[in-house]
């Protein structure tokens, strides 16, 4: 390579610098009075690095198979910034492409005033007032949703995380919680600064002050003495699974409705987002998100059925190990489960199958499922092997996922792979609750094999806060549609 071509590829790279670092303040002057969330391919680009946001310009050729340069997205972005936006959801790299794509001589101002007419509408806020939300319980899920709620705090998004209760585990108590919200080691640590007000027993983190509530049950608790109403009651813990004990959470003064960021039983709604949303009524109380498994097969299974029809099928989850196994043997109640999980593949069963149907009836008795629990601590896979009503090949399923990814309802759903070189913890931190490898397909005849990766935390996470926001009718307008 000679020294001039080097001498380009340094220049071209150093050009790019300067487009990402000049996008920082408009992304996030956009949030803070708009309410204008800017992706790239799905990818938020609000309190992103120059580096993240090249990063973010590379998933075009995953996506549409061309990278997306930052000339043609800081375009968009100019004129996207002289528009009386509201609260939306804008991806400028999607934009960008598709005007690329057009054969006419419409100007870019133009196609944008068309591709941004729904969310073009100058309203601040699509809520009237502020909703109060209550994490109940702050594991795993409950603190990967403190923080997408805390990120996305503005005065036009206006879910409130007003406080979490927990069981108080004595002296420190208050400390070690924010402590393990403020570091986490998969997600990395908290975007921003946290401190703590010992005497108030509160946290504050990016302005949001959050109250801690010691309670031993939902009933003892009343959300009013701390300035709480009509709140959304999220529960992370998993112990409240029926209608019955879910409606204890609504004893308490200050309590609206209850969301579970679990499976349910009984004749509760199990929501999986992008599927079966539409279910979800204002006048709903108590909703349930499904699992993380679920949220990620469900989209698929429903392009799958949609255009193939699915005769039947086996869904094998390569699940990473989770709290309720143990670190080394001991007893648990369950079977395989009290053996090591750093150490060992865990034969264990799986509800995502049988829920499937909950969100898909068109599926009722179609799918059979397992578990596997592996030594990793996040990221897990879902291979589906279906029988179908046709004989399609593996690139024209393959086309069909890829366009279904980006050019439909399903696209914060479903995310596309076509790398041949990745692995579990390139996932970690994608949003979509379900990413579809492309490159292990199989199809034969009228069967084929999927593979889907998950986020079994963040992308599962995404949705329950999308489930939400359906509950208190936060429906944010997506840019294109």
């Amino acid at each position: 390579m000679s020294k001039s071509t080097s001498d380009a590829y340094l220049a071209d790279y150093l050009n790019e610098q300067t487009l990402a670092e000049k996008m920082i303040p408009t992304v996030g002057q956009m949030y803070r009075e708009m309410g204008v969330i800017l992706t790239i391919f799905g990818r938020k680009l609000m309190n992103s690095s120059t580096i993240d946001i090249i990063k973010a310009h590379r998933l075009g050729r995953r996506m549409v198979g061309e990278n997306i340069s930052l000339e043609a997205t800081t375009e968009v972005l100019g004129v996207l910034q002289t528009m009386n936006l509201g609260v939306s959801r804008v991806d400028i790299g999607k934009l960008a492409h598709n005007f690329a794509q057009l054969d006419t001589n419409q100007s870019l101002e133009d196609y944008l005033l068309g591709a941004v007419a729904e969310a073009n509408h100058g309203n601040i806020s699509l809520l009237a007032q502020p909703q109060d939300v209550v994490l109940y319980g702050f594991g795993r899920i409950g603190r990967i949703l403190a923080r997408l709620l805390i990120e996305r705090t503005t005065a036009g998004n206006k879910l409130r995380l007003r406080a979490i209760v927990v069981r108080s585990k004595g002296k420190g108590d208050l400390e070690k919680r924010a402590s393990l919200l403020r570091r986490d080691s998969i997600h990395g640590p908290f975007n921003g600064s946290i401190t703590v007000d010992h005497e108030n027993s509160a946290i504050i983190a990016n302005g949001n002050y959050i109250k801690v509530i010691y309670a031993g049950s939902p009933e003892e608790i009343d959300y009013t003495e701390y300035d709480i109403d009509n709140a959304l009651i999220v529960d992370n813990t998993g112990v409240f699974k029926t209608e019955e004990a879910l409606g204890r959470h609504l004893v308490p003064k200050g309590a609206s409705k209850v969301l579970l960021t679990a499976p349910a039983g009984g004749n509760v709604k199990n929501i999986v987002y992008g599927v079966n949303h539409t279910d979800v009524s204002l006048d709903d109380t108590i909703i349930c998100a499904a699992s993380c498994t679920t949220n990620a097969i469900t989209p698929v299974l429903k392009v799958m059925n949609d255009k193939y029809g699915i005769v039947n099928g086996h869904v094998e989850t390569i699940h990473s190990y989770t709290n309720d196994q143990n670190l080394i043997d001991n007893y648990h109640s369950a079977e395989r489960r009290g053996r090591s999980a750093p150490l060992n593949m865990v034969l264990t069963s799986t509800g995502a199958a049988k829920a499937v149907s909950k969100a898909l009836p068109e599926l009722q008795g179609k799918l059979t499922g397992n578990a596997i629990r592996v030594p990793t601590p996040n990221v897990s896979m879902a291979v589906i092997k279906l029988n179908l009503s046709s004989s399609p090949t593996r690139d024209e399923i393959n086309d069909h996922v890829r366009n279904i990814a980006l050019n439909s309802d399903l696209h914060e759903q479903i995310a596309y792979s076509s790398s041949t070189e990745v692995v579990s913890t390139d996932f970690v931190g994608t949003p979509e609750p379900g990413i579809f490898d492309s490159v292990a397909t199989i199809a034969q005849d009228n069967s084929c094999v999927l593979y889907v990766w998950y986020d079994n935390e963040y992308g599962y996470s995404t949705q329950v806060l999308r489930v939400m926001r359906e509950m208190v009718g936060m429906q944010i307008p997506q840019v294109p549609a």
